[in-house]
């Protein structure tokens, strides 16, 4: 399964074109993406497919999933827990033979390691986590392995290149991976390619 991780950087960022011009080269089974508006709700009518998008609570934004084929339900949302300013949420999608939580985590660092403690606990044996984890240094969840590419997708205030868009694994190998043109974005898309062939089954926590 091919999936794409992609913050849009809310109005001002990647357009409806852009992104459905991402999924016309690329060909993703599963497009995740943060800082989704309502600007993006048209994509199926460009590209078919299904689609779903939640606003983070109180935000004008969130997170959004579109899926190749149609998923035998639709995403789970799930509460964070929160920190001093924004309350945030997972969205979760089972695929059938695993499970991806797309995520926009708190910029805390103790804070967003909870939240994701929080997600693996909802997470079956086979999952992966993807999305703008905020997260800077090693994760440090057990069980899972950092699949994601390894070059920087966003820069800080145009000067400090960081690796914060990411993918952890539990269950799965990862065939492939690289990133993409940011376009109108400030972060770059991920691509990871996940396969259960051969993938020892984890235990969940």
């Amino acid at each position: 399964m091919k999936i794409i991780s992609w913050n849009l950087l809310r109005l001002v960022g990647a357009s409806l074109d852009e992104v459905a011009g991402l999924i016309d080269r690329n060909r993703p089974d599963l497009l995740l993406m943060q800082e989704a508006t309502h600007l993006i709700d048209a994509l199926p009518t460009r590209v078919g497919g299904h689609y779903w998008r939640t606003c983070q609570p109180g935000r004008i934004h969130g997170l959004a999933i579109w899926s190749r084929t149609e998923p035998g339900k639709a995403p789970e949302i799930m509460p964070l827990p929160a920190g001093a300013m924004f309350r945030r949420i997972c969205m979760m999608v089972d695929t059938g033979d695993f499970t991806v939580a797309n995520v926009h985590l708190s910029h805390g660092q103790l804070l967003n390691r909870r939240q994701l403690r929080r997600i693996t606990r909802q997470l079956g044996p086979r999952a992966a986590i993807l999305g703008d984890y905020n997260l800077i240094g090693p994760t440090l969840l057990p069980g899972f392995h950092d699949v994601g590419p390894r070059l920087p997708t966003h820069v800080a205030g145009d000067i400090v290149p960081l690796r914060i868009d990411r993918c952890l694994v539990r269950g799965l190998v990862c065939t492939g991976t690289h990133i993409l043109p940011r376009a109108s974005s400030d972060h770059r898309p991920i691509v990871v390619e996940l396969s259960t062939a051969q993938a020892p089954v984890a235990l969940a926590a």
